[in-house]
């Protein structure tokens, strides 16, 4: 039981020993030691007692006595109004978080989504480049119409507007632009940030504001060299001095993509092995890629030994100091050549033919030479090896085949005359 006190003092608040002391009204002064001192307010509630805290009563930031009493009478009001004290006190509470809640789901903007979801996903990017891109259409496409809008009340009319301007005329990139700020809505809600359905959402939502991008643009193919035409060609390219001719070379006689080979480094090459490991990072599936190297392959490689910069520099330096040579360099030797009617990127496909064509090599055998994904995930799961015997065979004969001269001339001027392009030879 409480010791009976007519009232407390500021002199007992101070010096009381450890125990209750009531003040009346319902006011109590709990000690369980010289430093911990804590008022009580104590009230009945449908049979039920309850006790509510005050605040210490001593220490930085104690409540005076004076103070609590002025506390324990608001209560005491509240009791007569019908008021339970704590649980008004735990409505305060929610209500106070509810409008914080509110206050920072209207401070981040979707510019600032966008940046911490970048940021979460930092492992996961396939590659810098990869992350770049991201940013960049984000920044570029989105930011000028969504950037500075509170994540939280971003609606369908702000992502059409994001998105109409490019739909018809870029609508790869729009299509990967909606699938991005849809990303971005949907971590603002798992942070708490936005509320209620994504509007960058296509299924059911978009798509029936938008045609399919199948329907809005033809898928258009890197333009690609016919097979029968590769010995010509590479026979004028070997005519072709520079690092930029050898760097299209190689990416011809490894059927690479040109960013595997612009940023090849010399760690990834084993010239005794006959081997150019191209890392995850920097492969579009985010896989390893082990690429056999043929002998006019490994030759072309030692032959760019002279331009090596240092032991972990790229295979293929720019002028710029720690830069590698760009797609640009390509596209302006293929120019020279008078085949600006050509991509780096479509010797894969002249590639693909003349394997699929003339050549008893397996199908998965030459997909897996390309860096593609054969089979679906089951098949996947049980295809661990890379068939790496098998394609070293496979890249010998295209070498071979390159270096070979079986389409003559007047053959070639003739097919390129009936594939709409001009008569003069390369």
């Amino acid at each position: 039981m409480p010791r009976k006190a007519a009232g407390l003092t500021a002199a007992k608040v101070k010096t009381a020993k450890p125990g209750r002391y009531g003040d009346g009204g319902g006011l109590y002064l709990l000690v369980r030691s010289a430093e911990a001192r804590f008022w009580l307010f104590r009230y009945t509630i449908g049979r039920k007692m309850r006790e509510m805290g005050l605040g210490a009563a001593a220490g930085t930031g104690a409540v005076s006595l004076a103070h609590a009493r002025d506390a324990a009478g608001d209560l005491k009001r509240q009791l007569k109004a019908g008021i339970d004290p704590l649980d008004a006190r735990e409505a305060t509470k929610k209500a106070k978080a509810a409008a914080e809640q509110e206050a920072a789901r209207a401070a981040v903007t979707f510019d600032q989504a966008a940046k911490l979801y970048t940021g979460a996903h930092d492992k996961g990017w396939r590659n810098a480049k990869h992350r770049s891109q991201w940013e960049m259409t984000l920044r570029v496409y989105a930011g000028p119409h969504l950037g500075a809008l509170p994540v939280g009340s971003i609606r369908t009319e702000h992502v059409t507007a994001a998105l109409t301007p490019i739909w018809h005329d870029k609508t790869e990139t729009a299509s990967r632009l909606r699938g991005r700020i849809e990303a971005v809505l949907d971590y603002a809600k798992v942070q708490g940030w936005r509320e209620g359905e994504n509007p960058a959402r296509w299924r059911g939502h978009l798509d029936k504001v938008f045609p399919k991008r199948s329907r809005t643009n033809a898928v258009v193919h890197h333009a690609a060299l016919p097979w029968q035409d590769i010995p010509d060609f590479m026979a004028a390219l070997r005519a072709q001095e520079g690092l930029s001719a050898r760097a299209l070379e190689l990416t011809i006689l490894c059927a690479t993509r040109t960013s595997e080979t612009l940023f090849a480094r010399w760690p990834e090459i084993d010239l005794e092995s006959a081997v150019w490991t191209v890392p995850a990072e920097r492969m579009k599936a985010g896989r390893e890629h082990r690429i056999p190297l043929s002998g006019a392959a490994v030759a072309l490689l030692k032959s760019v030994l002279p331009f090596r910069r240092s032991d972990d520099g790229y295979v293929f330096p720019s002028r710029k100091e720690g830069k590698p040579l760009s797609t640009m360099a390509l596209l302006m030797l293929l120019r020279r050549m008078g085949r600006d009617d050509l991509t780096a990127h479509g010797f894969r496909s002249t590639f693909r033919d003349w394997a699929g064509e003339t050549t008893p090599h397996a199908r998965e055998v030459v997909e897996t030479a390309l860096a593609h994904r054969v089979g679906d995930k089951v098949e996947q799961s049980y295809a661990r090896g890379d068939l790496f015997t098998k394609r070293r065979k496979l890249m010998d004969d295209w070498a071979t085949f390159g270096a070979s001269k079986v389409a003559p001339v007047a053959g070639l001027a003739e097919r390129r005359a009936r594939a709409g392009h001009a008569t003069s030879p390369a």
